[in-house]
């Protein structure tokens, strides 16, 4: 069986197959449901990439959004931690943005006569990186450690970030004034990337009428805790994977490594981040184990940004390949 016939930007409905659902899991699948409409409300027409975001979140990840300007990128970061009830802060990029501006410094106190550290806006439990290829590669490397270690180093401490951490990054096409492309080093930190698209004509009508979005983002109340989103993480890491899943992984990585069209093909933090993706992707469907629609529905949002074509010299180009490996890679050997 080969899945020729999945399109290219995932279905917002997940595969219904025989589920286990004891209570817990059915509160679980409340919490999300709750979630996911509490977003289905600012951002109207997005709900595959709202549940992406929510899957990269539960499996403990970081979110990156390329898009045109204005297309809702930072609404839907805001909105996240609306209703997650996160801690948030949004540092704009720029290129004269210095690394100190984003962990924060250590300065002397007149009051005390001594040195302290105070704390930069990555202290906070999303961390919206706007338009993060407008800074120089110092700056985005500031982010590295944060994002891979959750703390930060300074002055040779090691402080620890709040938890949960999680970074949405945006960026604008490189083709626009004043980016500096982020190395695969960096790219490689996000579990996922996303787009948002331009809206369907009936939701762009509905905006257009509904009036400020900004009105109804300051509306949006927590639906759940921290306990709750942590029991929710939890319930991803206890989410099942067969041999023939990981098998089916395996192949599709082996694939990528081989073909001539793959500049580089995908490596073991790759694989894993796929694994991690399809099940939290799972967990949102309600289902206590991982199913090959899982692994494709989360694919392209997590190879995409991780491959490039062997011709393609200036750019990734990994929508085509995504596509690539569902089309040519069978689910079952």
């Amino acid at each position: 069986m080969t899945p020729n016939s999945l399109q290219s930007q995932t279905s917002s409905s997940c595969t219904t197959t025989r589920k286990s659902v004891v209570e817990p899991r059915a509160s679980v699948k409340h919490q999300i449901e709750d979630l996911i409409g509490a977003l289905n409300g600012v951002l109207l027409g997005k709900e595959t990439q709202i549940k992406l975001s929510l899957a990269c979140l539960f499996g403990r990840g970081h979110l990156l959004i390329e898009d045109l300007p204005g297309m809702g990128k930072t609404l839907l970061a805001h909105a996240l931690a609306k209703v997650l009830g996160l801690s948030y802060n949004r540092i704009q990029f720029t290129s004269d943005v210095l690394p100190s501006d984003i962990i924060g410094a250590t300065i002397f106190d007149r009051e005390l006569n001594n040195f302290r550290f105070v704390e930069g806006p990555i202290f906070a439990q999303l961390v919206l990186a706007d338009e993060i290829n407008r800074a120089t590669p110092k700056s985005q490397s500031a982010l590295l450690e944060a994002m891979e270690e959750r703390q930060v180093t300074n002055d040779g401490h090691s402080r620890p970030l709040p938890a949960p951490f999680f970074v949405v990054a945006t960026q604008n096409p490189s083709t626009q004034a004043g980016t500096f492309p982020l190395p695969e080093s960096q790219m490689d930190r996000f579990l996922m990337r996303i787009e948002l698209g331009y809206p369907e004509p009936a939701a762009e009508r509905e905006l257009l009428l509904g009036g400020n979005r900004r009105v109804l983002l300051e509306q949006l109340k927590p639906t759940i805790d921290l306990d709750q989103l942590n029991a929710i993480q939890n319930a991803v890491d206890s989410i099942k994977i067969s041999d023939p899943l990981v098998d089916y992984v395996q192949r599709l990585v082996a694939f990528s490594r081989h073909g001539n069209e793959f500049a580089y093909g995908l490596s073991p933090r790759g694989a894993l981040a796929m694994l991690q993706g399809a099940k939290a992707w799972a967990l949102i469907c309600d289902r206590t184990h991982v199913v090959p629609e899982d692994v494709q529905a989360v694919l392209p949002s997590i190879v995409e940004h991780r491959l490039r074509e062997s011709a393609d010299y200036a750019g990734h180009g990994g929508g085509a390949l995504a596509q690539k490996l569902l089309g040519s890679v069978d689910v079952v050997s």
